[in-house]
């Protein structure tokens, strides 16, 4: 059970849309704690790469999970917490491009989601403070009772645009249509797996981030919980 005055905040939606950004930027501005958990879903998959592991022997998965150590620290010197696989911080390798077209094969395993889905929800309950964590099924299985929860998305275009943009910052350089193929692939993954499968839950409220600024993403969150 999570103390009485905790608030959960649950913030679903497809890739590239803004939910890592805008989750962490809302974290921040209600002094709550932050969980990425498609980071750790990466992390995993770090971990099933390095190792070689053949996704289709759940008895190797399930060995390699019992073997795999995620935790978050945080950084004092960018404010962030920052993903660690096995104590090394693995924050930007699990945004390369390989991970990305491996993530949702490794997401869409049952032992996988299990192992995640206790991680995240032991996180969220041992947490002195609120908590913001966004994902794909965040709303509908590990937080389902959460006090806030929100579904964003946006046009693919608009999202192939963000995430091209985002790599280059980071000095890897993708064709538009490539990207456009990988959210896509992923899109469809996401939402047709039979774990787990990314969909809005009920009681979310819609957020469509196509003509939005940042700034509008974060205030919409921010004002829906303050009205209440």
């Amino acid at each position: 059970m999570k103390p009485k005055e905790q608030i959960t905040i649950a913030i679903d939606g497809h890739s590239a849309c803004g939910k890592s950004t805008t989750a962490k930027a809302v974290a921040k501005k209600m002094g709550f704690t932050y969980i990425d958990s498609g980071a750790m879903y990466r992390a995993v998959t770090l971990q099933m790469i390095r190792n070689q592991i053949d996704l289709n022997n759940l008895s190797d998965v399930e060995d390699i999970l019992q073997q795999t150590d995620i935790t978050f620290r945080y950084n004092s010197v960018n404010q962030e917490n920052e993903i660690y696989l096995n104590g090394i911080n693995v924050e930007n390798e699990i945004r390369s491009t390989y991970v990305a077209n491996l993530v949702s094969d490794v997401s869409a395993l049952l032992p996988v989601r299990k192992a995640m889905v206790r991680l995240q929800q032991k996180i969220a309950r041992t947490s002195e403070k609120g908590v913001v964590m966004d994902g794909r099924d965040i709303g509908t299985v590990v937080l389902p009772d959460a006090d806030f929860k929100f579904f964003m998305t946006a046009d693919a275009k608009v999202r192939a645009a963000r995430r091209q943009k985002e790599l280059e910052e980071k000095g890897v350089y993708i064709s538009i249509e490539d990207v456009l193929k990988n959210l896509s692939d992923r899109d469809k993954k996401d939402s047709s797996r039979k774990e787990s499968p990314l969909r809005k839950a009920d009681d979310a409220i819609n957020i469509d981030t196509s003509n939005l600024t940042f700034e509008d993403q974060v205030n919409i969150i921010i004002k829906a919980i303050a009205e209440k």
